[in-house]
């Protein structure tokens, strides 16, 4: 089948939903052959790019049936080692590339990526960069081999469920909302530098999605009255992903669907011991997303932690029964890793983010950061999630 019978246009909202969303259901989504993930869009298939600055989704047509869809996102933000104006470049993010199962390796992928990063360069974007699983073979394959991205960072996705019990945070430690006036300044004061900090971070703190910003200091130390801070302190910022996509698990071996049932009958039946509970993967749940996580201090592991248990506690306490994880993304080898509570049964170390330069003057910038080991901290825009 020729590629020429192919036509790649823009994605049509009233026309293209009902397909884009079945095209979701039939394309599986995970590292594993036997896992599969599906993300319920709840009606609205660009609802992941929609609260980006500039956002694109390019679907294949093939005999009125829609056969592959790419999504991107344009941004402006901080990239190491890239000088004018102020270290801020515009980048292209590429996400949700499907291809129907009966029309692969026919070169639509690789044609919808190609269009995608025409649009890119159309609008003067510096970088190109992706993320996926390191071992989802076909995604790396392509990007890597076929379009030369380069590795650039390998973060860690960290999850942790929710329990339908408080957590108890410990009683020398102050936390303290934050007003977005306050929170902005702050940010770009000590984030400001982080690879891909967006620009635009007073956006992303003012979305209704953002739950809020939250510090955590050490109870007797003064936080924020002279516009200082103590000299222990930590911060972080809440998004509630659930309201735009939820998840479901499709396929799962049957050893991981009876240890899950059994997992939750247990809690259900002996609720005074306070088992850590398995959430039902098996129902669609929503989540969220804690970005923006700074600490500063010799002790400040602990208000990262004393942070995470309160957004745990947030998220029990939530009139959402369906918040069942908290997920947050980290450098690989980030110290935030030994801080944060997580489940390794439920945790990805395996992100795998990939770069590409679409201008030429942007490659001396480009060695730089795909040669220089990937230890400097990373900003995750809860946009892209």
């Amino acid at each position: 089948m020729e590629f020429n019978k192919f036509r790649i246009r823009s994605y049509e909202a009233q026309s293209d939903r009902a397909q884009v969303e079945n095209l979701e259901k039939r394309c599986e989504v995970g590292p594993s052959e036997s896992v599969f993930l599906f993300t319920d869009t709840m009606g609205d298939p660009i609802c992941r790019i929609r609260n980006s600055p500039m956002y694109m989704m390019l679907v294949a047509e093939f005999d009125n049936e829609l056969v592959g869809v790419i999504q991107g996102s344009i941004k402006v933000v901080t990239v190491h080692g890239h000088d004018p104006p102020n270290g801020l470049a515009k980048v292209g993010y590429v996400l949700g590339l499907r291809v129907a199962p009966h029309h692969r390796r026919k070169g639509i992928g690789s044609n919808l990526v190609r269009k995608l990063e025409e649009w890119f360069t159309c609008n003067d974007v510096d970088y190109s960069y992706m993320a996926t699983d390191k071992n989802n073979h076909a995604s790396v394959s392509l990007f890597m081999n076929k379009f030369s991205y380069t590795k650039f960072m390998t973060p860690a996705i960290l999850v942790n469920p929710v329990n339908h019990y408080s957590l108890e945070i410990p009683s020398n430690i102050e936390i303290t909302r934050l007003k977005v006036e306050k929170a902005e300044p702050l940010y770009r004061k000590f984030m400001g530098s982080t690879e891909f900090f967006p620009n635009d971070i007073g956006n992303i703190l003012r979305n209704k999605l953002s739950l809020g910003t939250w510090v955590a200091y050490f109870k007797g130390d003064d936080f924020g009255s002279d516009g200082q801070v103590p000299h222990c302190w930590a911060m972080l910022s809440v998004w509630n992903s659930g309201e735009v996509f939820k998840l479901r698990l499709g396929k799962a071996p049957l050893c991981c669907f009876l240890y899950t049932k059994s997992w939750c009958l247990i809690d259900k039946i002996f609720p005074c011991l306070k088992l850590p509970t398995l959430p039902d993967f098996f129902n669609p749940f929503g989540f969220y997303f804690m970005y923006g996580v700074y600490h500063e201090g010799p002790f400040s592991g602990k208000l990262v932690r004393a942070l995470c248990q309160f957004v745990h506690n947030m998220a029990a306490e939530s009139k959402d029964e369906n918040c069942k994880i908290i997920v947050t993304e980290v450098g690989g080898r980030d110290e935030l890793n030994h801080h944060i509570p997580h489940w390794k049964l439920l945790s990805c170390p395996d992100d795998l983010w990939c770069i590409k330069a679409l201008k030429s003057e942007g490659t001396n910038t480009f060695h730089e950061l795909t040669e220089t080991p990937p230890t400097r901290a990373l900003f995750v825009d809860p946009r892209e999630v």
